[in-house]
């Protein structure tokens, strides 16, 4: 028999045992939609969460006091014994040794400002930095209108400030805002630029915050009012591996580190964020992974028994068949693409079903929506494992039935 017409009957005899065959594609649904809707809903937080840290910039690394991991509260107490503060002295110290840098910036934060301009003013939850001017090219900051700030306004401790795209839509609906004046904290700052938007991630807007020149930060808020963080940005990827060894090693002079001891600062890189994220959906994915192997197994051993019904069901049709010259292979052909079939038609439910409940999943999350197409082949190729595997027996059994007893049965 030619595939196509193995694949004809098969469909077929499925067809003629529709109920059967439903219940039986039932466990291949379960374990290839436990699968493809884990693997879906992975893969949408993973993409969503790969735009938001990737906001470093390529080949830049942060130096920052705190660990990039959630820790508990003993664990923080124990660092914040053995952890100093960053300084802006620090800062210098590194930016001026580290001559194998493309750039190195810094930045100091303050959270839940309010903005004020005439009778409009910001939710009090707007984050405001102070940073060097290498900090918008670290982090991927795009003046949309107006222009960025340069060491001569950092000098001169210029009382201006760039605004991101949700803070200029709140104080300035209808106007242009560059040159006007806004208030923070009862200071008033001059707006030099607007930054263009950066989206959000999970539903939270990135445009809600302001930045000012460094110094002018510091004088409002003093120096040591937050720990520094320092961008660093190499030349690019060939370098960059090299240049966190160079800048680690040179911080840990600056900051005094003896010997042996380890790192009392952090080095942060988008690469360190999405390992983390992977070690901590692994347990997720290794759970809807053994939920989807007793599935798939329990529908192995029923495609198996249902092939074995279908082969006692249809012994009398297998000796005619063989009686008018169809060889085992044939036969053996004929009900193992039957097994297979059965096994694909489940899986594709399955994989359909999958990639729409994790899609309708990750979007609670505000994730964007994916398929994965990575999976969806790992659920076809489990598929048609599944049905070679467990239909082999019953194949097998109906190749070696021996025809003269096959046409006597009743």
């Amino acid at each position: 028999m030619k595939i196509t017409e193995t694949v004809k009957v098969a469909i077929s005899s499925l067809h003629a045992n529709r109920l059967r065959s439903t219940l039986t594609m039932l466990g291949i649904i379960v374990g290839i939609f436990s699968i493809i809707s884990i693997s879906t809903v992975i893969s949408m937080l993973q993409s969503s969460i790969e735009d938001g840290v990737s906001a470093l910039g390529k080949n830049v690394f942060q130096i920052q006091k705190w660990p990039i991991v959630q820790m508990s509260r003993q664990e923080r107490m124990k660092l914040m014994r053995n952890r100093s503060d960053i300084t802006i002295e620090e800062f210098y110290r590194l930016k001026e040794s580290l001559t194998a840098a493309k750039a190195v910036g810094a930045e100091q934060w303050g959270f839940g400002k309010r903005f004020e301009y005439g009778n409009k003013e910001t939710n009090p939850n707007v984050s405001l930095s102070g940073t060097s001017p290498e900090a918008f090219a670290n982090n991927g900051w795009v003046v949309r209108d107006g222009r960025e700030y340069n060491y001569r306004d950092i000098e001169r401790s210029e009382r201006i400030i760039v605004l991101g795209a949700d803070v200029a839509k709140t104080l300035f609906p209808f106007e242009d805002p560059i040159g006007k004046e806004v208030k923070v904290d009862g200071h008033k700052l001059k707006v030099i630029g607007v930054l263009e938007s950066q989206g959000a991630f999970f539903g939270q807007s990135q445009d809600n915050f302001a930045l000012m020149p460094l110094s002018t930060f510091q004088n409002f808020y003093g120096k040591r009012n937050n720990s520094i963080n320092i961008t660093v940005s190499s030349f690019g990827k060939e370098d960059y591996e090299e240049l966190i060894e160079i800048a680690t090693g040179h911080f840990r002079t600056i900051r005094k580190v003896p010997p042996g001891e380890p790192d009392d600062f952090t080095i942060r890189t988008n690469q360190a964020i999405l390992d983390q994220i992977n070690e901590t959906t692994a347990g997720v994915r290794i759970g809807a992974f053994v939920v989807a192997g007793i599935a798939l197994l329990a529908a192995g051993i029923g495609i198996m028994n249902i092939m074995l019904v279908s082969v006692t069901e249809r012994t009398k049709e297998i000796g005619i068949r063989k009686a008018i010259g169809a060889k085992r292979k044939n036969i053996l052909t004929q009900f193992l693409v039957e097994a297979v079939t059965l096994s694909i038609l489940g899986g594709l439910v399955g994989i359909f079903l999958g990639v729409l409940a994790g899609n309708i999943a990750g979007s609670f999350l505000q994730a964007a929506a994916v398929v994965p197409v990575d999976w969806i082949a790992i659920g076809v190729t489990l598929c048609v494992a599944i049905g070679v595997t467990f239909g082999t027996y019953p194949a097998y059994k109906a190749a070696n039935l021996d025809p003269i007893d096959a046409l006597r049965y009743e």
